[in-house]
């Protein structure tokens, strides 16, 4: 008996050190919604993946992808490639009101949408954004999901201004306080200038960084301009059949700029959303202020949001970021 009791309390101290280590890994996994224009420019696709990897390595919760504008095929690449990295069931969100219908000038998306296998065939079968914002946000813990935006804020504008649904009595700006720990977004150029993100979308631009009242991270357009990434994943003959591969493939030969890599705003921002700024950067807090043409300024006299400040050379993220875009499922 005394053999067998020792057996019993051996196994619950595996069992009970299983359920801890469980418990710590999801504790230090960051849940994140991910908010794309995924093309006109194709660090998105850099992105993405840099986030499922980071989701295979048990460092974030892949909660939601949704698209910020709203071109016939954004919902099925994002099918795509999140069925790639074996998690097609993310749900998928597209505008459905007032968005902008930019795609990628390349055409890579078509390629993706031919080559590889997807559950969503038409943006028709993706949830509207603000309605799958809303029902994910609603079944979280407060203060736990990180919103990534690497595109338009539209999506970000509406969802504040939402009314009650059946998913959450509270309005959008309500919720957002409620369930949101923080936004990280590729957004802006600073001191000052005038960024794609921020422009194409000003007025939602505007609302946004005058009514989101949880702290915002931003990766300005001079973060990820001078890091040059996908040049070693192209040339990895080890990877093959892979649409992130696809994509960095035909898009770099038909830039003479991008001879070097393209340069990764998105990334950066998804690297910050779930590693924390150290030790590549580090944060000036202040205030981003947006005009109507869609520049933006700083002002240093404020805490409401913090910029990226390099801390390391860009080669040192370089090097990480292209490792990550190597990830295979």
């Amino acid at each position: 008996m005394k053999s067998l009791s020792l057996v019993s309390r051996f196994l619950f101290i595996v069992l009970a050190s299983a359920t801890m280590a469980v418990h710590a890994q999801s504790e230090k996994s960051v849940a994140v919604i991910f908010d794309t224009d995924m093309g006109p420019d194709y660090d998105d696709v850099g992105a993405i993946t840099l986030l499922h990897a980071f989701a295979d390595k048990g460092e974030a919760i892949i909660l939601a992808t949704i698209a910020s504008t709203k071109y016939e095929g954004v919902g099925p690449v994002l099918s795509v490639l999140n069925t790639y990295f074996k998690r097609p069931n993310v749900p998928i969100g597209v505008p459905r009101g007032n968005a902008l219908t930019l795609r990628d000038i390349q055409h890579w998306s078509d390629t993706l949408i031919a080559r590889y296998p997807h559950s969503i065939k038409s943006n028709d079968g993706a949830m509207d954004a603000v309605d799958l914002y809303r029902k994910v946000l609603a079944l979280q813990p407060d203060n736990s999901v990180t919103l990534i935006t690497v595109g338009f804020l539209t999506n970000i504008a509406d969802l504040l201004q939402s009314k009650p649904d059946n998913h959450s009595p509270l309005p959008g700006v309500d919720l957002v306080n409620r369930k949101v720990s923080k936004l990280v977004s590729m957004a802006g150029k600073f001191p000052s200038g005038k960024e794609f993100n921020v422009a194409e979308d000003a007025r939602a631009s505007m609302y946004v960084f005058k009514n989101f009242k949880k702290p915002i991270i931003l990766s300005g357009f001079e973060i990820g301009e001078k890091i040059k990434t996908g040049l070693p994943l192209i040339q990895n003959n080890k990877i093959k059949n892979s649409p992130v591969k696809d994509v960095f493939r035909i898009s770099i030969p038909l830039d003479p700029e991008d001879k070097n890599g393209r340069s990764s705003w998105d990334q950066s921002a998804v690297l910050v959303a779930v590693r924390g700024a150290k030790p590549f950067y580090k944060l000036e807090c202040g205030v981003m202020t947006v005009n109507p043409d869609g520049s933006n300024g700083w002002d240093p006299n404020g805490k409401a949001h913090c910029r990226l400040v390099e801390d390391k050379p860009s080669s040192d993220v370089q090097k990480v970021i292209n490792d990550l875009m190597m990830h295979q499922p």
